[in-house]
């Protein structure tokens, strides 16, 4: 069974990918997810505020007292090989690479068209548009100019991990590939606050992808093969083989997890491939390549059309099963 794939370039032994988590945040954790089975590793995220801060409190420790004493012009020795508050990331980075046999890709998780500049390879672009002067035009243009100023930096290939609330996702797609980006990740979640009735104060809970959550991806996974020159990876709601199985179907490149790997384990890699390689023998399949994309919608007004059909029929005829008795 050849369950081997393709993904920004990379050969993978198979789709299944460890997303960015706390378990890749560590070489020891990336070593776990290399020996259960992960065809590669998405490092955690570096966030663009965490360097700041990091490259704030160097300052001000390197510089306290200076030229306080004519003999001495600071109290702390500054880092010969301080890269901004990157450092230890991308020594962590640096010796995953080396010590693992699986392909390791960087995330950043930038606010501003600045912090992306220096720091590359994932880009996960979370920010919340709350500004009502601010238009939709401007947010694309935010993404836009983003992918134009990493790509112009870097020579590897380039990862965009999208939000799903643009009002032309197809077009926007089109538009990210062509300032640079050679894959696109579908979809970055937002994690919206709760309300404490007691407090009266926003409640911060983190709440891990369910099953249920893998339509709208795989909907627009499905709408975007063949028609994006761009490599397409899923990272939502990959509990079990059903939803690799699902994702490839609709034209994944990789299929990327997080909660249930954080709910079972690293372990529960195995039971992914072996659940994608039972599926494809028992269906008469010699590989992943031969099912990916069977059911990606090549063309886009057929598409339209059978999208608005199943709206119709699925409100029209659904009877509430009380009222069917």
């Amino acid at each position: 069974m050849d369950l081997s794939s393709r993904y920004l370039g990379l050969t993978l032994k198979h789709p299944v990918v460890a997303s960015a988590s706390p378990l890749t945040a560590t070489l020891d954790g990336m070593r776990r997810l290399e020996d259960a089975g992960a065809a590669a590793v998405v490092m955690s995220s570096v966030y663009e505020e965490q360097i700041r801060a990091e490259d704030t409190a160097y300052a001000l420790y390197t510089d306290h007292g200076s030229h306080s004493h004519p003999e001495t012009a600071s109290y702390f020795p500054e880092l010969p090989d301080y890269e901004h508050g990157l450092s230890g990331r991308l020594e962590t980075l640096r010796r995953a690479a080396e010590a693992l046999d699986i392909p390791v890709i960087a995330s950043l998780n930038g606010a501003s068209a600045e912090g992306w500049v220096d720091y590359a390879l994932e880009l996960n672009v979370w920010f919340v548009p709350t500004d009502p002067a601010q238009s939709g035009a401007e947010i694309e243009r935010r993404y836009l100019d983003i992918v134009r100023a990493v790509r112009k930096t870097v020579r590897i290939p380039l990862a965009v991990k999208l939000s799903p609330f643009f009002s032309a996702m197809a077009h926007m797609a089109r538009e990210l590939v062509a300032a640079g980006a050679d894959g696109l990740v579908l979809f970055n979640r937002f994690y919206e606050p709760d309300v404490d009735l007691e407090t009266l104060a926003p409640r911060r809970d983190l709440e891990l992808s369910s099953r249920y959550e893998i339509r709208l991806p795989m909907m627009w996974i499905a709408l975007l093969r063949g028609r994006v020159k761009a490599s397409l990876a899923a990272t939502r709601g990959v509990e079990s083989a059903t939803e690799v199985v699902k994702y490839l179907l609709a034209g994944a490149d990789a299929v990327m997890t997080t909660s249930a790997l954080l709910r079972q384990g690293p372990q529960h890699l195995h039971t992914l491939v072996a659940g994608l390689e039972h599926w494809l023998q028992a269906h008469g399949h010699a590989s992943a390549d031969a099912v990916r994309g069977v059911l990606g919608a090549q063309r886009a007004d057929a598409a339209a059309e059978v999208l608005r059909s199943q709206y119709m029929r699925l409100l029209s005829e659904y009877v509430p099963s009380r009222l069917a008795l």
